[in-house]
């Protein structure tokens, strides 16, 4: 019992830390309680705001926009992967595709998304989907390129297809591979919603904050960051629980 809490509890330890030197630094004066709000102030006023229906619909749209962004990279990222591995000379034109797109932060790109698809959720969702395709590809691609081939000449001398193979035999063998480039994904996600709206946005997470900044309601600011963070928490722990039901009887999942 003490093994099964035990992570959790030492993953309590830096938060508690965190908001413990917050706590101090705003009791003690260091900053002006203008600029730095006691925590209690901030989760207090966090509440209140979570009881207006106009901030909720903030929180609604700041989730469409990461799920339906995600979504889509994810189906675009799985996509590319399976067509490398079947197709040589896919294979050879999306590595060079990637080896060119993949370092350039698409957040550059955002500007034209902006021209293109206007302000709204299609600019936002986009370049979302365009950020957490390439680790989800990454990770899918290399995981399904690093299958033991005994596996995958076992299930083609049993009489199976190359795609039977692929997607019975080789996609559950690359699964570990593929869930950790979606966790990478899901993180970037998570910072490029936030992002897009703050730089051009009248809804969402990321417009409360620049919002309040321009007001001077400090204590405003924290409340989209609070819940950010929040989200990342239940995201992150969502997807261990799929990770644990999905790679049940697999070696160190």
């Amino acid at each position: 019992m003490k093994s099964r809490y035990a992570p959790f509890v030492l993953g309590l330890l830096p938060i508690a830390a965190v908001i413990g030197i917050w706590a101090a630094l705003a009791a003690y004066g260091t900053l002006p309680r203008a600029l730095l709000p006691s925590p209690l102030a901030v989760f207090t006023r966090t509440l209140t705001l979570l009881g207006d229906s106009e901030f909720r619909m903030h929180i609604a749209t700041t989730l469409f926009r990461l799920a339906s962004g995600f979504a889509i990279g994810l189906a675009v990222g799985l996509a590319l992967a399976l067509l490398a591995v079947l197709d040589a000379r896919a294979r050879a034109l999306l590595t060079a595709l990637v080896q060119l797109l993949a370092p350039i932060p698409k957040i550059a790109l955002y500007p034209m998304l902006i021209l293109v698809m206007g302000f709204g959720d299609a600019s936002k969702i986009a370049l979302v989907a365009a950020e957490a395709a390439f680790p989800i590809y990454l990770a899918a691609f290399q995981g399904l390129r690093n299958v033991e081939t005994k596996l995958v000449w076992a299930a083609r001398s049993a009489g199976a297809s190359p795609l039977h193979a692929l997607f019975f035999v080789s996609v559950p063998a690359a699964l570990p591979t593929i869930l950790t480039g979606c966790r990478v994904a899901m993180i970037i996600s998570c910072i490029v919603v936030f992002l897009s709206e703050m730089i051009s946005s009248t809804e969402g997470l990321g417009y409360v904050l620049i919002d309040a900044a321009r007001n001077f309601r400090m204590i405003d600011m924290f409340a989209p960051i609070i819940l950010i963070s929040a989200l990342g928490l239940l995201l992150s722990a969502g997807f261990n629980m799929l990770r644990r039901r999905l790679l049940v009887g697999y070696p160190d999942a």
